[in-house]
């Protein structure tokens, strides 16, 4: 897999991580679990972008790692 697949999966993760959060109930603890999942998917795309613009191996191991911990949030 290259980085372009790469970045399409992660997009096509968060556009689904956000039709779900749609779904989840107007409840507190569904507004909760709303905001966290839209905020970890979509900051892991945006996280992944910034890891294809890194300067040197240790940046983009540096910047991959928090695209890593972020999608395990």
């Amino acid at each position: 897999m290259n980085s372009q697949e790469l970045m399409k999966r992660i997009i096509d993760f968060a556009h689904r991580c956000v039709k779900l959060a749609i779904h989840l109930p107007n409840t507190y603890l569904g507004n909760h679990i709303k905001g966290q999942l839209i905020r970890c998917s979509t900051s892991s795309a945006a996280n992944y972008r910034a890891t294809c613009h890194a300067q040197s191996k240790s940046s983009f191991i540096a910047k991959i790692s928090i695209v890593v911990e972020e999608t395990d949030e």
